[in-house]
């Protein structure tokens, strides 16, 4: 039976804990933030007195007490500093932490405020199949409360995951390898967390591979690097020698002569060179942010997740660390960073080819990287997508894993699920259904009145359908199904640009789903399709809906189709596939009230006529016949 669906005792815990840590922190913070303006009042106090004491022992013409106290206070004063310093970088961890913290409360609790922007969909709005249909993408969308990724590359998997299910039929060992990996997941939040700690200690926003994959795979050009190199090395040593030989013994100025030569050498490079800067400039963040993510994920055993940590082996059990191997390619793109001061630049290089011995390091270091860093963007992309869907499970304990039907049952399509509820609706609102749909050309024909929850219901099909087949939990007491296509006809916009009517856009996307369920070699679609051709006048409305019906139970495919039209509900007398289903309404003390409960058998109410009456809209014939409209005498 249907139920209403609370706020389950799991959920509330988990609410429970994540509010009294970040209280915890909160109050650590107020501490933390007392104890710095202390320390900045004993820093002044410090300075003030020392400027005192010292001032007045060398009036009197103690200068080596002075001498003494100064240097006691400038030391007091560095110490004072360098736990100041700590207290700060400490105070700036927890408020990063506090947030990633409220982060999550806002996500369990869909708070919306709380929850930063999602990132920019991969998928066209217009033409994907389901993703605007089912509110999958864009703001208070179901990729806006999973995408916790720390990586743009992990972003996109996990679109993938949810939006590429219409192109691509995971075998049943590849998706109990995908869930395997998301349940195991939902164990290690905590180092998540770690891992987003350091990565927005470095810089917020997620960690893009592209400059770098970019510096990777174009190779830096600088012309003869190796023997103007080694030359310049043996010319800035002859300055060297050249230089002590004046300074000391009195030889002549020869070293002038060398340098020129020196300096004309590193001009002829230096245009390559101020390309390399710009280059490594642009990486060098980005670079620093990836490093202190593998960094986390290496210091953490994975011996009790057995598929991540087979999916990590190549992270964190290669001779060649890759976080190791990051930070020294950013510690190289740092170096070449100088250039941006132009004194220091200058000196560092006319002391020694500086630019040109790290551009040579660079290049080696690119040589070793190349090979390994795509299948290490793909491993981290993977285990970034799982996580953000393990902490979707973490948040959400009470949601079932599904469970998928295999073997010659999976090719037929369907899907069996106990109370199934809508995951965008706060737990107080929602109200659960259960639902059987199996067999292809399977049709239930969802009538009901206005207001009644009839595209809510197929969005809660087709999101949950999306969740099991990511591998994710869904928002239901169990759920059983076979792999299907989502084809959705929910959200249909017409567009005034290219001249096509919101009947013909909805025609347009009907007759791609027929199209798709004329593929008997894919899996089956599930066609989930709201107010079938409601741009159009009753009676041709009627007609078409009647003969499209009939060519969907034909089809490589099953689904719901709601409707106003209660003529439509006659077909499951004459095709066997049709089964009709309701959503109703009550009216009490002059209130419309709804329960948002599925039942059996077509709607026996309308209340598009008692909606007018209620708001004081003329209806003068059944006001004149019963005072009241009919669907009001019915209920």
């Amino acid at each position: 039976m249907p139920v209403y669906a609370s706020h389950p005792s799991s959920e509330e815990q988990r609410a429970c804990t994540l509010a009294r840590g970040i209280a915890r922190a909160a109050w650590l913070i107020r501490q933390g933030q007392q104890t710095s303006r202390r320390f900045s009042r004993w820093r002044l106090v410090i300075v003030l007195t020392g400027l005192v004491t010292c001032w007045s022992l060398y009036k009197a013409a103690w200068f080596f007490t002075g001498n003494l106290v100064l240097g006691a206070f400038v030391l007091l004063f560095l110490i004072v500093a360098l736990f100041h310093t700590r207290l700060e970088n400490r105070l700036h961890r927890l408020q990063i932490w506090r947030n990633i913290k409220q982060t999550h409360l806002g996500r369990l609790q869909l708070d919306w405020n709380m929850i930063p922007s999602p990132n920019e969909s991969m998928v066209s709005r217009t033409m994907h199949p389901y993703a605007e249909d089912l509110d999958l993408i864009g703001h208070q969308s179901l990729l806006h409360l999973l995408d916790v990724t720390l990586s743009l590359n992990g972003s996109k998997r996990l679109q993938q995951w949810l939006l590429g299910q219409h192109e691509e039929a995971l075998s049943f060992e590849e998706w109990e390898q995908r869930q395997q990996l998301v349940r195991e997941a939902s164990s290690l939040t905590r180092i998540y967390d770690r891992m987003a700690l350091a990565s927005c200690l470095v810089s917020t926003g997620p960690f893009r591979s592209d400059r770098i994959e970019k510096l990777l795979a174009e190779p830096i050009r600088v012309s003869w690097l190796l023997p103007t190199l080694l030359l310049s090395t043996g010319l800035a040593l002859t300055n060297l020698g050249l230089v002590v030989l004046s300074t000391v013994f009195g030889f002549p100025e020869y070293w002038t002569l060398s340098l020129s030569a020196y300096l004309l050498l590193y001009f002829a490079v230096a245009r390559d060179l101020g390309r390399v800067f710009g280059r490594s400039m642009l990486v060098h963040h980005e670079l620093q942010k990836l490093g202190a993510i593998l960094q986390v994920l290496e210091k953490h055993p994975l011996t009790s997740t057995p598929h991540l940590q087979r999916l990590c082996d190549e992270l964190v059990r290669a001779p060649w660390r890759p976080s190791a191997a990051i930070r020294h390619l950013a510690r190289l793109c740092q170096g070449l960073s100088v250039k941006a001061h132009p004194l220091v630049h200058i000196g560092v290089n006319v002391v020694g080819p500086w630019d040109l011995w790290l551009v040579f390091q660079l290049q080696r270091h690119i040589r070793r990287l190349r090979e390994n860093f795509p299948q290490w963007l793909d491993c981290l992309a993977t285990f970034d997508a799982a996580a953000a869907l393990g902490m979707f499970a973490y948040l959400h304990p009470s949601y079932a894993w599904p469970v998928r039907k295999s073997g010659p049952q999976d090719d037929e399509g369907g899907v069996v699920a106990r109370s199934l509820a809508h995951p965008l609706l706060p737990f107080a609102r929602r109200v659960a259904n259960d639902v059987k749909l199996l067999g292809k050309g399977t049709v239930l024909l969802v009538t009901g009145s206005n207001m009644s929850g009839k595209s809510t219901f197929l969005r809660t099909v087709g999101l949950n359908v999306c969740l099991a087949q990511a591998g994710a939990p869904v928002c239901a007491t169990s759920l059983e199904w076979s792999w299907m296509r989502v084809w959705c006809c929910i959200r249909v916009m017409d567009s005034l640009a290219q001249g096509v009517s919101f009947f013909y856009a909805e025609v347009k996307r009907l007759k791609s789903i027929l199209e798709a369920l004329q593929q008997p070699h894919l899996p089956p679609v599930l066609f989930l399709i709201d107010e079938i051709f409601k741009g159009t006048n009753n009676r041709e409305r009627l007609i078409g809906s009647e003969a499209y019906i009939r060519a969907l139970t034909k089809g490589n495919g099953l689904g719901l189709i709601t409707t106003h039209d209660l003529e439509l509900a006659q077909l499951e007398r004459d095709i066997p596939q049709v089964q009709n289903v309701h959503f109703q309404e009550t009216l009490k003390e002059a209130t419309l009230t709804f329960d948002y409960r599925l039942r059996p058998g077509p709607c026996p109410t309308t209340n598009a006529l008692r909606i007018m009456a209620h708001e004081g809209l003329p209806v003068p014939l059944f006001r004149e016949q019963h005072g009241k409209c009919p669907e009001a005498r019915d209920s």
